[in-house]
């Protein structure tokens, strides 16, 4: 990637048969200016749609040795990276985030896009967006035709009591109602993975979080470490995530 450009990636998040490659036409072209010099990066193993044709500067990254595998389109202004829509979105913004510090890229948002069709028919799925919605700033909720308005407004609500930062949106065609909000490079996302400064937990020697304001022993053993995104942490036996999620693959296949 030339140095004189940083471009601005943006993560996109959701199932297979989601209808992402709609909407990423319609951000592109309602949401971006000329001057914009776009490009889109699939995963290999997503099957190649029709909408392909009118997406711009399209490449492929891939999985290696559990690695993200794959470069930043020399001179893109602007990059859709999508995930893929069969995997976990923890296991892939694990590796997503070292692989764009070495790129140099700048995170601009992460959004997902929601099956409301696939969603209401399997209540399971609940886990797998919350955590796509825990790590996103636009949420777009797609497929919506034949789903009662009474699941979309308690989907809404579910997240609403969480009191989660991002914004919700409603997709219609395959067109957002407004693009460039869409795409405004603002963090409205709950983790803080992405964020440039670290917050830090303290610990004693039993392993205890404390306050760092909080008076200690002049002699007693602190540890500070970064804080762990909650979808990040494993267990110490087994090291399976404390917080699993549903197996896309299987509603996809069902």
């Amino acid at each position: 990637m030339a140095d004189s450009v940083t471009s601005l990636i943006y993560l996109i998040l959701g199932a297979a048969g989601s209808g992402r490659r709609e909407i990423l036409v319609d951000l592109i072209e309602e949401g971006l200016g000329p001057d914009a010099r776009v490009a889109v990066m699939l995963e290999a193993g997503e099957a190649a749609s029709p909408v392909d044709a009118k997406l711009p500067n399209v490449s492929r990254w891939q999985w290696r040795d559990g690695d993200i595998e794959g470069e930043l389109p020399a001179d893109a202004t602007h990059v859709f990276f999508m995930a893929s829509g069969r995997e976990s979105a923890v296991d892939q913004i694990e590796k997503f985030k070292p692989w764009l510090d070495a790129q140099g890229g700048e995170l601009a948002r992460v959004v997902s896009v929601v099956n409301c069709q696939l969603a209401e028919k399997h209540s399971a799925l609940l886990a797998w967006y919350e955590a796509c919605v825990h790590f996103s700033d636009i949420v777009l909720l797609n497929r919506r035709e034949g789903v009662a308005n009474k699941w979309i407004s308690e989907f809404l609500l579910h997240f609403k009591k969480l009191y989660y930062p991002c914004v919700f949106e409603t997709v219609k065609a395959g067109r957002v109602k407004n693009p460039a909000l869409v795409l405004e490079p603002q963090a409205r996302r709950m983790t803080h993975v992405f964020d440039e400064e670290q917050d830090w937990i303290v610990t004693n020697a039993a392993g205890e979080e404390i306050d760092e304001e909080s008076e200690t022993a002049d002699d007693e053993e602190l540890q500070a470490k970064p804080e762990e995104d909650p979808y990040f942490v494993r267990r110490s036996e087994g090291g399976r995530r404390l917080k699993e999620l549903p197996d896309i693959k299987r509603f996809l296949d069902a």
